[in-house]
């Protein structure tokens, strides 16, 4: 018998060090995935003029006059610190858990969303980026591996788009792989494309310029039966303020089957700071 709880025990010491290995391997690829977009910031990058929106639907220019101040630097990656709720549930039982979280956005190229949440007892932590999916409950225990494939890469690909709109305006610039398109008096639609992915994202505007919402199908499974297709996702944008030249919201909800009845906001998000790294540089989230 005591033999048997001998085993039993370095067993569970066996088991527990190889997951805490796994788990520091995953916050090893997280901070080489920060650095990798950091990286990618424009060393000296040019100064917003006016005169950059020569030929954009009026709306469009609506946007990026309200949301860049002439003579800003044209950073296009960010780093996004935020707290707010996080829905496990669904839209009649939200689930919610309490998170906090740090995100560097780098449209076209990527993105990476470290995060925390707990409720109680209950903690899960992990990243998501365009690459994978991998949280973990309690810090040990895997409970969501998913990415490197084509349909995570799709669905990874409308989410940061959309998000360029909310915190990163400058990446959106006509240009190589931007375009915009008029829909309405208030909306105007950016398309981006990238390595072979294409994304439109619809904004619409006040009066003043201030991105109101943001909408666009996203390619998901999140549906009762569990397959890629493409559904409405979107969001509300309010509490804006600047940020280095930037006038960026704050305030975030967003989630599937927006504009439905079935509309569920599980991301809602309080931003409680924004940076634009210089190039390459970048700290390392805990």
């Amino acid at each position: 018998m005591e033999t048997f709880f001998l085993s039993l025990f370095i067993l569970v010491v066996v088991a527990t060090a190889a997951l805490w290995a796994w788990r520091r391997a995953d916050h090893a690829a997280d901070e080489a995935a920060m650095a990798r977009l950091a990286a990618l910031q424009p060393a000296a990058p040019e100064r917003f003029e006016l005169s950059l929106l020569e030929g954009l639907p009026e709306p469009a220019q609506r946007y990026f006059r309200y949301t860049i101040q002439p003579g800003t630097p044209l950073h296009t990656v960010a780093r996004i610190a935020m707290t707010g709720k996080f829905g496990m549930g669904n839209r009649d039982a939200p689930d919610y858990m309490n998170m906090q979280a740090t995100q560097l956005l780098a449209m076209p190229e990527g993105f990476i969303w470290k995060m925390s949440a707990h409720r109680g007892l209950l903690g899960i932590s992990g990243s998501d980026t365009d690459q994978w999916t991998r949280f973990w409950l309690m810090g040990l225990f895997p409970v969501a591996r998913a990415g490197g494939d084509a349909d995570h890469a799709r669905s990874a690909f409308g989410r940061y788009v959309a998000e360029a709109v909310f915190w990163t305006p400058a990446a959106l610039l006509p240009g190589p792989g931007v375009s915009w398109k008029l829909v309405d008096i208030n909306t105007a639609r950016v398309i981006v494309r990238h390595e072979g992915m294409e994304q439109a994202v619809d904004v619409v505007v006040a009066d003043d310029g201030r991105p109101l919402q943001v909408s666009f199908d996203r390619w998901t499974n999140a549906n009762a039966e569990k397959v890629h297709r493409l559904q409405p996702f979107g969001g509300y944008l309010s509490e804006f303020r600047e940020f280095e030249g930037f006038v960026l919201p704050t305030h975030v909800e967003a989630g599937n089957f927006f504009a439905t009845e079935d509309y569920f906001p599980f991301f809602i998000a309080r931003v409680t700071d924004i940076e634009f790294p210089k190039h390459g540089a970048i700290g390392h989230p805990e």
